[in-house]
């Protein structure tokens, strides 16, 4: 029992989350190794969720710091304005943090496919322009480039139209990430050819089963699970939102990348890693928790209900306003129209026959007697529009005592004019917390039967013949 005493508290791991902020990539010059005695190719991981380029040269003496490593990493997405030039693109780390622009975020991949070439377009020029590449109409480095497995013809042959025909590259060469990966991989290790594995590939949008037989791909038995990154991310962010309906505005899906990034990892024997979690002093000592960054707002509770009686009658008050300055605007549109009816029926009277024809013509009339009936109208209305403005003076201070008293917000609809649209009402202050939608109870009643699923599904195969990554 003293032994027991004696030992120390299990310490807890706080953390808080980063929200890095990216800044532009540099220009890189064009490095003198790279051009001569041959064109040195470019390599472009071309992945949906980070697209990383650089120079295919090994590491050596008379290579430069940093030149057999990327030279370009960034996010796979571009944000336009709508109505924003083309030049006015932002690519990759120009955009400094993804929230606020997420609604404007495009990606030139669907899943793990290229199916957007305009955007694809805009990536290539992003990267040549960064690495140095400054000649004019073309791009005289071969290319290697990474695509998906079982790529779909079309596309590939989107890609290489692009290439060849705007960017006028000598040779492309395509192949897949996580061959190159598992072919590195058994050279380090020092295995002797030809390889013989399974590649498991967890992306970003869908993962590969890919088996290699003596150095080749088995095509016809890849397959493809539409599970990946994005939809771990996604899921734990709903579960998140549902455990603390409290900071759904917090839980942002960049947080929940880091998350995944930096504070998660795959378990080797999944059983095994249950049952160490069950123990409380493993759980205290592994567990993370994290820290959302203080926010300053006010609660809603601390509003008095004076306070909220006084805004709901100053919002009253400018309602009326906005009421009243409407109702003379209307007024002295009818009073102008009343006065140039009036002249054209004066010319009607003097004898004018001809001027007073034109005029029905130009106020789309057919006779004298519609255009008294649109006079006698207006005339009611001009008249009506007088009698109002004149009880709004008498009727305002009885109006302005009513406000005073508590209002339903059915009191607050009754007060707008009819004869008027909606005008929308001033925002309220920041520092009132609205009601949090209960994103849990919504979870229950409509999405409760709703499950994460993994369709298995097989990528297309093509014959053995037309399929062959070398």
């Amino acid at each position: 029992m003293a032994a027991s005493g004696n030992e120390k508290p299990p310490v807890c791991q706080i953390f808080t989350f980063n929200d890095p902020k990216t800044s532009p990539d540099p220009f890189f010059d064009l490095p003198a190794c790279c051009v001569s005695p041959a064109p040195v190719p470019i390599v472009i991981d071309n992945g949906s969720f980070q697209t990383r380029a650089g120079w295919a040269v090994s590491a050596g003496p008379e290579t430069l710091d940093g030149l057999d490593s990327p030279r370009l990493c960034f996010r796979s997405v571009a944000a336009r304005s709508r109505g924003a030039a083309r030049s006015d693109t932002q690519i990759g780390n120009d955009i400094p943090s993804l929230e606020p622009l997420r609604w404007l975020l495009k990606s030139q991949f669907d899943r793990n496919v290229v199916v957007n070439f305009e955007i694809q377009e805009l990536i290539f020029d992003y990267v040549f322009t960064h690495l140095g590449i400054s000649s004019e109409g073309s791009v005289e480095h071969p290319l290697v480039v990474t695509e998906a497995p079982c790529n779909p013809l079309h596309c590939r042959q989107m890609m290489s139209e692009l290439l060849f025909e705007c960017y006028r590259v000598p040779f492309v060469s395509y192949g897949i990430d996580s061959l190159y990966s598992f072919y590195h991989n058994n050279l380090q290790n020092h295995s002797a050819p030809p390889h013989t594995g399974i590649v498991l590939s967890s992306g970003y949008s869908c993962s590969h089963i890919l088996p290699v037989i003596n150095g080749r791909v088995d095509a016809v038995n890849c397959k493809r699970v539409n599970v990946a990154g994005s939809q771990a991310a996604a899921y734990l962010q709903r579960l998140l939102q549902l455990k603390y309906p409290g900071h759904v505005a917090a839980i942002t899906l960049s947080r929940m990348e880091e998350l995944l990034h930096q504070h998660s990892y795959t378990a080797v024997d999944y059983h095994q890693e249950l049952e160490k979690w069950r123990s409380p002093e493993f759980y205290e000592r592994e567990v993370h928790r994290m820290q959302l960054p203080f926010s300053g707002k006010v609660p809603g509770g601390v509003v008095s209900v004076e306070e909220r009686q006084e805004r709901k009658a100053q919002q009253m008050r400018r309602l009326q306003e906005i009421n009243a300055r409407r109702r003379e605007e209307k007024l002295q549109q009818d009073q102008e129209r009343l006065d140039r009816l009036l002249a054209v029926q004066e010319l009607l009277e003097d004898g004018l026959l001809e001027q007073f024809h034109k005029s029905l013509v130009e106020l789309n009339m057919d006779s004298a007697q519609e255009l008294q009936s649109y006079i006698h109208k207006l005339q009611l209305c001009v008249e009506q529009g007088r009698l109002r403005l004149q009880s709004e003076g008498v009727e305002g201070k009885a109006e302005v005592l009513e406000l005073e008293q508590p209002l339903d917000e059915a009191d607050a609809v009754g007060l707008m004019d009819p004869d008027f649209p909606e005008e929308t009402l001033p925002e309220k202050p920041a520092n009132v917390v609205q009601p949090v939608f209960n994103l849990a109870e919504y979870h229950q009643l409509f999405v409760g039967t709703e499950r994460l699923r993994c369709p298995r599904s097989c990528s297309s195969p093509r014959s053995p013949e037309r399929t062959r990554w070398d």
